[in-house]
C-alpha cells in the first residue's frame, strides 16, 4: 500500500515494543520484571469503578457533547481553579479520549509547516513525533543532569527565532521525574510572552509530587491567555484504560479543539465521564495511598541503584521514574537495555528512545511491587558485575 509522506514522520513509544519482547521472553518460559511500562500498577479505586458501573446501568452509553458534557466541564473547571489558582470557565475546557489528544490537537490548531516547537529532551517521544507530523521543526531544550534535569533558561532563549510559535513544557517529566523550578517558569513566561509563543504545560503528572509544592506557568502574568494545560485521570486515579484526559486553554482554541473531537473520534465516553467525577469528588485516600508508595519505592530504587558500581543515579522528584546514568559500564544505553532484558530479565528502556539527549541513560518506572524492584536491583548488580 502507497501510504501518504506524512505517515514516514510518526514516531511511536518504544515501551510498547520492548513490552512485546518481554513477553515472547516470558511466554517461551522466561521471568520478566516490568520496569518499562508508565502507568501505575494499582487498581482504578472501587468508588470510581462503582460510578462507572452505575452509569452504564442509568443509560449513559450514548453519544455526548464533543468537547465533553458540561457538568464535567464545569467539574474540571473548579478542580484547576483550587489546583492552579487560576480562573476557569467551563468553556475553557475540552474533556478528550486520554491526554495525548489534547497535545495531536494543540499541534493540529496552532502549527504550520515550518514553525518551530521547542520540546523537552529527553522528553515524552510522541512530543516530537506529533511536531514531525504537522510539518513542524522539532527544536530540542536539553534537561541537564548536572542541573536535576532541568532546563537552562539561557540556553533555550539562544534557540529561539522568529518562527518558534509554540513551547512544550513537562513538569513532573518524564522520563527524568524531574521539576522546573518555580524561577524559571518565570522566566519562561517572560521569553514566551516577549517572544508571542505559545505554551503546552503537560501537567499529568501533578499529584505525583514528593517534594514541595506543584508551580505552573499559568500562575504568572499574561500566561493564561496563552497557555494549554494537558491533565487528566490516567496516572492519579489509575484510570490508563478508562482513556479520559482533558486540556485547559483560551476559550476561541477550546471551541476550535472541539471541532477537532467532532471529526475525530466524536466525543469521550460517557460512561466514563462521570467516573471521572466520581474520581474528584470522591474520597481521595486511594490515590493518596498510591503517591505515598510510589515514594517510598522511589527511595528503594534510587538507592539500590547508586549501590551499583558504574551505575549513578539522581532522585527525582515527581512522577514515578529514575533516569540513571549508565555511562561508566562502558555499554551504550541501548545495548545496556537490550542485554539486561535478555540476560537479566529486567525490563527498562534505553535513554535515546526519549531524545538524542537521553544516551548514556537509561529509564526505568517503579510502577512495580517494591519485592520486585529489590529483586530487579539485586539482577541489575549481577548483570554489571559480570560487564
Amino acid at each position: 500500500m502507497k501510504l501518504a509522506n506524512r505517515m514516514s514522520r510518526l514516531g511511536t513509544e518504544t515501551a510498547f515494543e520492548v513490552l512485546a519482547r518481554a513477553k515472547k521472553l516470558e511466554a517461551e518460559g522466561r521471568d520478566i520484571i516490568h520496569l518499562q511500562i508508565g502507568e501505575p500498577d494499582f487498581d482504578t479505586p472501587p468508588n470510581i469503578v462503582a460510578a462507572g458501573a452505575q452509569a452504564l446501568k442509568n443509560g449513559y452509553t450514548h453519544y455526548g457533547p464533543s468537547p465533553g458534557m458540561p457538568d464535567v466541564r464545569a467539574r474540571i473547571a473548579k478542580e484547576i481553579e483550587m489546583t492552579r489558582h487560576i480562573d476557569v470557565s467551563p468553556e475553557n475546557v475540552v474533556v478528550t479520549p486520554g491526554g495525548k489528544p489534547i497535545m495531536f490537537f494543540t499541534m493540529l490548531s496552532l502549527i504550520n509547516e515550518g514553525d518551530e516547537v521547542l520540546y523537552p529532551n529527553p522528553g515524552f517521544p510522541i512530543y516530537e513525533s506529533m511536531i514531525n507530523y504537522v510539518g513542524g521543526v522539532p527544536v530540542p531544550m536539553q534537561l541537564h543532569e548536572s542541573k536535576d534535569f532541568s532546563i537552562d533558561v539561557d540556553e533555550i532563549e539562544s534557540k529561539i527565532t522568529s518562527k518558534t510559535k509554540l513551547m512544550i513544557l513537562n513538569s513532573p517529566n518524564n522520563p527524568c521525574g524531574s521539576i522546573i523550578p518555580k524561577q524559571d517558569l518565570e522566566k519562561l513566561a517572560e521569553l514566551s510572552i516577549k517572544h508571542d509563543i505559545y505554551v503546552m504545560s503537560d501537567e499529568i503528572y501533578i499529584r505525583f509530587l514528593y517534594e514541595g509544592n506543584h508551580e505552573s506557568i499559568t500562575q504568572f502574568e499574561g500566561m493564561v491567555d496563552r497557555t494549554i494545560i494537558l491533565d487528566g485521570f490516567s496516572k492519579t486515579y489509575a484510570m490508563t484504560g478508562w482513556r479520559i484526559g482533558y486540556g485547559i486553554m483560551p476559550e476561541d482554541l477550546a471551541s476550535q479543539m472541539g471541532k477537532l473531537m467532532a471529526n475525530s473520534v466524536s466525543c469521550t465516553s460517557s460512561a466514563t465521564q462521570i467516573a471521572a467525577i466520581e474520581a474528584l469528588d470522591g474520597s481521595q485516600d486511594e490515590p493518596n495511598k498510591m503517591v505515598q508508595e510510589f515514594k517510598s519505592r522511589r527511595d528503594l530504587i534510587v538507592n539500590g541503584l547508586n549501590n551499583i558500581n558504574g551505575i549513578s543515579c539522581q532522585m527525582p522528584k515527581g512522577a514515578f521514574y529514575v533516569f540513571p546514568n549508565v555511562k561508566e559500564t562502558g555499554m551504550t544505553s541501548r545495548k545496556f537495555a537490550d542485554n539486561l532484558l535478555q540476560e537479566a530479565g529486567v525490563a527498562c528502556l534505553a535513554g535515546e528512545d526519549f531524545g538524542k539527549y537521553g544516551n548514556g541513560f537509561v529509564r526505568f518506572s517503579f510502577a512495580n511491587s517494591a519485592e520486585n524492584i529489590q529483586e530487579a536491583l539485586n539482577r541489575i548488580d549481577s548483570f554489571v558485575q559480570k560487564i
